[in-house]
């Protein structure tokens, strides 16, 4: 598992005040399943609910959510993007300690694919692909048909499209 790590280094940069006391942040995963097809060999997919406590925080509660979101945004974007999944995908739970201080419990819900493939020798290998990752629409393109001739038959610009499309990765190796 790579992803509890990953968040853990993240949140003591982006929220200095969890750096001195690193003890304070508990990570744990849990309710987790291992999931293969063998439909490329030994390959696989994890899935697990990520549980992340945050003792005595006495700064704005908010400041955490702000960085979970943008740290979710980049490897584990179909909770924010899907509808369904957005609407509980994180849930929390916090208890107010002295009037300045709270306990925090998150629970996020991950999943982490680990592809497995022989290797020249025979041995297998180990990578982790990159998440899907979301990139803005193309601005407004201008469009013309000529038929065989070289008239034209039309020309249109596209809308304005306001959104995201989904990049999916290339499964292998991360670059």
């Amino acid at each position: 598992m790579k992803k509890p790590n990953h968040l853990r280094e993240y949140l003591l940069t982006a929220i200095p005040d969890l750096s001195p006391d690193q003890d304070r942040l508990l990570i744990f995963t849990n309710n987790g399943n291992l999931r293969s097809t063998m439909a490329s060999g030994y390959s696989f997919e994890m899935s697990y609910i990520l549980d992340l406590t945050i003792t005595d925080y006495s700064g704005d509660v908010d400041v955490i959510g702000v960085v979970l979101f943008t740290w979710i945004a980049e490897h584990q974007s179909e909770l924010m993007a899907n509808v369904e999944k957005s609407k509980k995908a994180i849930t929390f739970e916090a208890e107010l300690i002295d009037n300045s201080k709270y306990d925090i419990n998150f629970q996020i819900p991950l999943t982490e694919r680990v592809i497995v493939k022989k290797n020249d020798e025979g041995k297998l290998e180990l990578s982790y692909p990159s998440e899907p990752q979301y990139t803005p629409f193309d601005p407004p393109t201008e469009f013309t048909i000529l038929d065989s001739s070289g008239n034209e038959l039309t020309s249109w610009t596209t809308a304005d499209k306001l959104g995201w499309s989904l990049d999916m990765p290339p499964t292998g190796k991360n670059p």
